[in-house]
């Protein structure tokens, strides 16, 4: 009776560790590869004290870094993100240009359940969108049953790009142009 409690006990553990393995769908590093034709410049958005006031209102929580990794090439700018699902972090990269995003992949994805959002049928709905004026995307994004949380954290992430391409990349090209 005892072995087959240990037995059961071993097994359950087991079954947990799969479930919350790290999937790795594209590297980062391939993401940024496809989203320029040409070599992008490395920056970092800095988080001034309006940068994490604004990103604080878009996540829920406030920002644990002080400086945000981005590509750019003209107007379009890619950023690997990472946000919480319901317990373990997504990481997705996301390409925007002119202001509207031009694409969202999840790149690792390590919660034991919603995987659905990392599939084209769902991701395709951000193309397009833009942040409005109340930090909300301009398109509705249907949500998945089972997964709300995970696609409430590609929600915060699409955000967090589009606000922080806006503050970053035609910010810059605005005083570039005023000089």
């Amino acid at each position: 009776m005892i072995m087959m409690r240990i037995t059961v006990i071993f097994i359950v553990n087991l079954f947990s560790l799969l479930a919350a393995a790290e999937e790795v769908y594209l590297e980062p590093s391939f993401f940024i590869q496809q989203q320029f034709t040409e070599t992008p410049e490395t920056k970092y958005f800095w988080l001034t004290k309006e940068h994490k006031l604004k990103l604080t209102e878009i996540t829920g929580h406030k920002p644990s870094k002080l400086r945000i990794k981005y590509w750019v090439v003209g107007q379009k700018s890619a950023w690997i993100l990472e946000e919480i699902g319901k317990e373990q972090l997504i990481t997705t990269g996301i390409s925007v240009e002119n202001g509207k995003i031009q694409a969202l992949q999840v790149l690792i994805y390590r919660e034991s359940r919603g995987y659905e959002v990392r599939q084209n049928f769902f991701t395709e709905q951000y193309i397009g969108a833009s942040l409005d004026k109340s930090l909300d995307l301009d398109q509705t994004i249907d949500g998945i049953t089972g997964a709300t949380l995970s696609v409430r954290a590609l929600n915060t992430m699409a955000k967090s790009a589009l606000y922080m391409h806006a503050n970053a990349v035609t910010n810059e090209e605005q005083k570039t142009a005023a000089n």
